[in-house]
């Protein structure tokens, strides 16, 4: 739905606290839940003018709820974009972006480090319709230039990468696209609209795993997908009503209450992680830290220019293999084994096994996710405690090299 907030600022937090709510006759002060599942009409003329999108108004929940539509306007705020649909899941948005756009014989150009799960929607799934992906390194510009033709009809790019935190080139990817009248759809599931904003760098579609940072806690599973172009929202909108990848009311209401404390948890966020970026970068045990915030990252200067943070995740590879990078997980004491992110919680898990185990071992290799390869999600902890919660581990393989020497 389009917003229609009547926040006046445009300031970034305010927006967050106040865009999209719509107070109801019972004057409430914080966002209501509307728990239903259909509404009722004042007449059949009524029904039938909603059903045919003639007059605006609530339908079903599965396409028209007030807590998801304020959840929409409240996001489409933040990014800059003017619309927003909301899904049940991070990759039930992007399967509903593919929906919309694409069809038989189409090709989609997609940055070759990805989620695992993008990779396997692409290759196993989108592909047994004759949609045909092409997979590029994200920072390899002239692969970028080679791979997009007259043909492709959507550019797909994860940046900073999942998970060694790649970052491409925004604008000069766009610019690709748009040569060839693709489309360009950036997921920003790392940086969130609080330290990325794609539209000004070129993009049509912004991709959100809500799971992630918007809730923030590790709550609630959703999706969303903005854009600024009244005629791709009407392509998105329309596939959700009739596929039907809809976010629950509860769900929506909680990313509702993420978003007004998420410009202050993703600069605590930042923070802590280059704390233990600089710590891990240090240590004897590991052999190379990624994180853009360290001035040795290879993209750290672009990231500086089109983002203003280097957000919250970080990976490293450690000496030893799979085994020590399991020694250092496994002797965690506060940090949480699981492979989500985003949440006030640090989280630590081997990617390698975890989210990219569903591709092959040569697929890991082309993008440089090894089995020494950890992944940490920094949470909003004290850093002392996260970075003692890793040296556990790191401490006791140094221990044993420096004996065994």
């Amino acid at each position: 739905m389009a917003v229609t907030s009547s926040v006046v600022s445009q300031d970034f937090e305010t927006q967050a606290i106040r865009a999209g709510q719509q107070r109801t006759g019972e004057r409430e002060h914080s966002d209501p839940i509307f728990a239903t599942s259909s509404f009722v009409f004042d007449s059949a003329a009524d029904a039938a003018a909603k059903f045919a999108e003639k007059t605006p108004g609530n339908v079903y929940s599965r396409f028209t709820n007030p807590t998801v539509r304020a959840f929409e306007q409240r996001l489409g705020a933040l990014e800059g974009g003017a619309y927003c649909v909301a899904t049940a899941s991070g990759m039930s948005a992007i399967l509903c972006l593919c929906l919309a756009l694409l069809k038989a014989g189409d090709r989609v150009v997609v940055s070759a480090n990805v989620f695992g799960s993008t990779v396997s929607l692409f290759t196993k799934i989108l592909s047994r319709f004759g949609i045909t992906p092409d997979f590029v390194p994200l920072t390899d510009l002239a692969a970028w230039h080679k791979a997009i033709t007259p043909d492709t009809q959507l550019v797909f790019v994860e940046s900073p990468s999942n998970p060694l935190c790649d970052i491409g080139d925004l604008k000069a990817i766009s610019a690709l696209a748009h040569e060839v009248g693709a489309f360009f759809a950036v997921d920003n599931v790392f940086c969130t609209p609080a330290l990325q904003q794609p539209f000004a760098l070129g993009a049509d579609i912004v991709v959100h795993s809500a799971t992630k940072y918007l809730d923030g806690q590790g709550r609630c599973v959703g999706g969303a997908l903005v854009t600024n172009d009244k005629t791709l929202h009407e392509m998105l909108f329309s596939t959700l009503r009739t596929a039907g990848p809809a976010m629950s009311p509860f769900n929506a209401w909680v990313f509702l209450k993420g978003l007004e404390t998420l410009s202050l948890r993703m600069q605590a966020h930042c923070n802590n992680a280059a704390e233990v970026a600089y710590w891990l970068a240090d240590h004897p045990a590991v052999q190379k830290v990624y994180y853009p915030g360290l001035a040795s990252h290879p993209g750290h200067a672009l990231a500086s220019r089109q983002q203003s943070g280097f957000g919250g995740i970080l990976s490293f590879d450690v000496f030893g293999g799979k085994e020590n990078a399991w020694q250092v997980i496994d002797a965690t004491r506060m940090l949480s084994i699981t492979a989500n992110l985003g949440d006030v919680k640090t989280t630590i898990a081997h990617p390698a096994s975890t989210t990219h185990s569903r591709i092959s071992a040569d697929e890991r290799k082309a993008v440089g996710i090894g089995e020494e390869l950890v992944r940490v999600a920094v949470g909003l902890e004290r850093p002392a405690d996260i970075i003692a919660d890793l040296a556990r581990g790191l401490d006791h393989i140094d221990r044993q090299w420096r004996i065994s020497a």
